[in-house]
Order: structure tokens, then sequence, then C-alpha cells
């Protein structure tokens, strides 16, 4: 059922942000930067072969069987390629390749709950892509209940699904249910027809409206969106219109992305127009006044880009020092562990990272012939784990005691001293407090926070090119 009457309906953005004279120059330059988001460190540019299917497998036995566990599946197709898109995704015609690849993530289960040895203990599913709902309806049921029988399921487990409203019918949202799916995430990015043919994603505002209405009949009440920003063809007007009109779904969350245009990396998006994109100023009043209509609304500011009604476990997680970050982005799943299955994924293990083989075909034929899958990874040394935890504590608190977590590590307290010393600018910019060791990154300081947290990155001088800019 929709939230109570929390939320204050806006149709046009906060006086205090329609004006040009707020903006930071410096700050605008600062956007431009790239660099990580920091959904891991090391950040997967920095994996390497040295992690091998062997080693998985050891880290697997080594496994604590009574400690919580997540699951990421990734489902690598879609019906046609949105040119935006930045993720690992294939284009297919025929359901032939989904339904084999549906068999291998089952069978990659398997081998994983036999090298760990024990039932791992599932508190957190998370289904991404591509488009998991390009699986048909009558494989949702045998999937989770594939993964049920692989894995000890807790009873409130929470069951996450990126949609495609687009291909989505009443009877298949019914479903998900039937599976046990207990939040949606609806990919919008804009409703406005000219951003959305120049990236190649026509979604009219209704059929949206029409999926939300039929998840909330089927008793899935929990449903996320996610907006974008930086898009061709979006001008303020327009972002204002687009969150305007995504709080007349009353969703629990609204992640505001920031589009990531990197041509050399994904060739689709050579096919968006780079002359209608919005530079640098415009796309930074992109984001302040989609941020500023979204915190008047009552959404909780999660992070850099998330936004969560109050009562949403996102933003009780936050409230309560318990936000984390993951490959799926800010999260309130509380596992240490994240077992990543399907083509390309990633997983976290208390020794470090694993990643599969991103090649589809390779990928079913080791799982299929009894082989994990696993192609790179990173074991973590001590220092990662120290700036590891300084980096989350940025990006998920923007409040942190560095010289008190260089201690918990082992270390001295001013082992971080010179990343501390990077930080004087920001400080001297009013978008951070720096005192005794600990930062507090102002609001001003927010939307910089990838920033802020790369003066922790001691891998950041390599791959920087694979990063998207910070705002």
């Amino acid at each position: 059922m929709p939230h109570p009457q929390t939320l204050i309906q806006v149709n046009a953005a906060p006086a205090g942000m329609r004006e040009k004279k707020g903006m930071n120059a410096s700050s605008i330059a600062r956007s431009q930067a790239k660099v990580p988001r920091y959904t891991s460190y090391p950040t997967a540019p920095h994996f390497n072969a040295d992690v091998s299917p062997d080693t998985y497998a050891d880290w697997l036995a080594r496994l604590d069987g009574k400690a919580p566990v997540s699951l990421y599946l990734h489902v690598p197709f879609c019906a046609e390629m949105c040119w935006y898109c930045g993720c690992f995704t294939k284009i297919v015609n025929r359901y032939d390749p989904v339904r084999e690849y549906a068999d291998a993530l089952l069978a990659e289960a398997a081998l994983v709950s036999e090298r760990a040895g024990k039932p791992l203990s599932v508190s957190f599913v998370h289904w991404g892509g591509g488009s998991p709902t390009m699986l048909k309806a009558d494989d949702w049921r045998r999937m989770m209940d594939g993964l049920r029988e692989r894995f000890a399921f807790a009873p409130d487990a929470d069951v996450a699904v990126e949609m495609d409203p687009r291909t989505t019918t009443r009877d298949y949202v019914g479903a998900l249910k039937a599976a046990g799916v207990t939040r949606v995430s609806i990919g919008v990015q804009d409703f406005d027809a000219e951003v959305q043919q120049a990236i190649n994603r026509v979604q009219p505002f209704e059929v949206t409206r029409r999926v939300v209405d039929w998840l909330r009949d089927a008793g899935i009440d929990s449903i996320n969106l996610d907006l974008m920003y930086g898009l061709p063809h979006q001008s303020t007007e327009r972002v204002v219109s687009m969150v305007a009109r995504a709080l007349e779904f009353e969703p629990d969350r609204i992640a505001l992305f920031g589009y990531a245009h990197v041509p050399w990396m994904k060739s689709h998006q050579r096919l968006i127009p780079e002359h209608a994109l919005p530079d640098a100023e415009s796309r930074w009043r992109q984001y302040e006044i989609a941020s500023g209509m979204l915190s008047s609304a009552g959404f909780e500011r999660i992070g850099f880009d998330h936004f969560a009604h109050p009562a949403d476990t996102l933003a009780t997680a936050s409230r309560d020092g318990r936000l984390a970050r993951n490959f799926q982005g800010y999260t309130a799943d509380g596992a240490d562990t994240l077992i990543g299955l399907g083509a390309s994924a990633i997983g976290t293990l208390p020794q470090g990272y694993v990643q599969n083989v991103a090649a589809i075909k390779e990928y079913v034929n080791r799982v299929q012939g009894g082989e994990l899958a696993t192609s790179r990874g990173r074991r973590l040394t001590d220092a990662d784990r120290l700036r590891r935890d300084v980096i989350n504590a940025v990006m998920c608190d923007l409040d942190v005691d560095v010289g008190a977590l260089c201690r918990r590590h082992g270390f001295r307290e001013d082992e971080l001293d010179t990343s501390l010393g990077n930080l004087d600018a920001y400080g001297s910019e009013g978008l951070l407090d720096l005192q005794d060791r600990r930062i507090r990154v102002s609001e001003r300081g927010r939307p910089l926070v990838r920033l802020i947290a790369a003066a922790f990155d001691a891998y950041l001088e390599t791959g920087q090119a694979k990063h998207s800019v910070a705002v």
C-alpha cells in the first residue's frame, strides 16, 4: 500500500535551488574529476588473475556457516540496448539462451554450496542485469526454489529485483510475488519523450504507472525508482518535471544517478548525441535541483545519490550507523559476504574479491562442466582493509575518525596523515571539517564525497580512465 502522506508533493524546484548565484565554481570544476564509485576497494580495475577457482573454493570452505551471506545474481540479457547503459549485457531475441543461462546459474549455486561444505544462511538476494525480468514467469519459481534448496534462506530474507516495466505484465508481477520477491527497482531514467528517444529507451509515464499499480495490487510494496541527470536534451526544467512525476508514485527509495558518458568503454554510447549533453555547470544544477526537491518532499539523503522514505530500511540503517555499500550501491544489508553468481558477477569474502569470467558462453560451459567460473579477483592486505573501512565510512556516514580506525586495524594513528593532508583544500572551501584526524563532510561537500574518499585510494593513479566524473 502507498505510504501515509508524510511526503510533500513538489511541483517545482525549491526557491533556494533556483538561483544560479548559489553555485560554486570550484565545486563545479572538482565535479568533473574522474573517480571510482567505490562499490569496492580496491576497485575492479585493480583485480588480477592471482585469484583462481581454487582460491575461491578455499575461501568458500573457510566461511563461517553461522554468519549470514548475501546473493547477487547477474542476468546479462536485454530485449534492446539502452544507449546510456554502462552495464555488462547482451541483446537477445530468443529465449533459449536465457533459459540455458538460468540453468547455469543454478549449477553455479550448487557448486558454491558444495565448495562451502555447509548450508550458507542467506539474508539478502539481489537480481541485477541487464534485465532480470527477461526470465519467464515459470522460471522465476524454478530459480528461487532452486536457490532455496541450495542455501538456507532466512524467513525474512529480502529478495530484490531490477525491473524493466516495458516488458512486464500483471501475470508476471504475480509470478514475482509467488517466487518471494519483496522489493522491485524500476528503471525510469527520465519521463521526457525527447530524452527517452535520445537514449533509446521509450517508456511512457503511463507504462510505469501501470506496473507500479500492479506491484502494489500484488502486495509488493517496496518500490524503488532509478532516475538520471546529465542525459542528452535534459534541462533543469525537465529535471524538475522528472522528479515531480516520480514523486507521484510515492516510492520507498529513489536512486539519482549521474549519466556516465564513457563511449571509449561502451561503444553503444557513441549513438548518443554528445552535443546534446549538458555541460558541467548544467549537470551540477540538475543534481542540486533534483536533490533539493527530494529532500523537500521528505526523503532522507543517503550518501551522495540515494534518497529514502524515513520509514524505509535504508533510511533506518543510515540513522543507526549501519548503512553499507557494495556492488549494488548503498544497502541496508549487513552481511560481510556477498556471493556473486553469473557471468562477470563479483563477490566479496573475508579474504578478498572474486569475479567470474565475463564471456557468457565460457561461463555457461565452465559451471555446467563442474568448475567454478572465477577469472580474477583481489586478495586484501591489512592496508587495503584499513583504507576500505575509511572509504566506506566516508561514503556511507560522511563522518569518520581516521586515527581511531588506524588503531583498530593495528596501525599507528598517523598512518594515513598524508592522505588527510590532501584534504586541506576541501576544508578551506567548507566541504568538510577536519580536526584531530576526524572528517565530517558538510552538506556542501556531500555531492563530492567520492572525491573525498579518493584521497585514501592508494591505487587511484592507475586505471583512472575507467571511472566516471564525480557528479
